[in-house]
């Protein structure tokens, strides 16, 4: 049985901004970096914005279920940091109310015209399974 909580999990999200996605595409699997935008209340869901165009957003049309991987850094004392890696399956969506939920100012250097910019879609990630180690532990939540 784990020890550490969901509530414990989005705590430590909270101080990780980047993760690597990774998707079932043509070729295989795809992995790249994508950013929480700071939006890092986890509770089961994950939020990134994207182009329409992309090789991510098309292998999440052709087959929903994703990957992503979190790590913190080593802390001070040389503790690892701690990895965790969520499963789930993410939806496209296109509608700018929801872009406006979700908007951190911070994105307008990827995205400059803001929830205007055209060709832009949000990706939620609707965690099902959150495995983590963290160096002393490891567990698996269910979501």
């Amino acid at each position: 049985m784990p020890s550490l909580t969901l509530a414990d999990i989005a705590h430590k999200l909270k101080k990780i901004d980047f993760c690597m996605m990774s998707t079932l595409g043509g070729s295989g699997i795809s992995n790249r970096p994508m950013s929480n935008n700071g939006d890092v209340d986890y509770d089961g869901d994950s939020w990134f914005f994207s182009y329409e165009n992309t090789g991510k957003v098309t292998d999440i049309g052709r087959d929903p279920q994703v990957s992503l991987s979190f790590t913190e850094p080593p802390g001070l004392l040389g503790k690892p940091g701690i990895f965790i890696s969520i499963e789930g399956k993410a939806r496209l969506i296109r509608d700018k109310a929801q872009f406006e939920r979700h908007w951190m100012s911070d994105l307008e250097r990827w995205f400059p015209e803001g929830i205007d910019t055209p060709g832009l879609v949000l990706i939620n990630v609707r965690g099902n399974r959150v495995q983590y180690w963290d160096g002393e532990e490891n567990g698996v939540i269910s979501v």
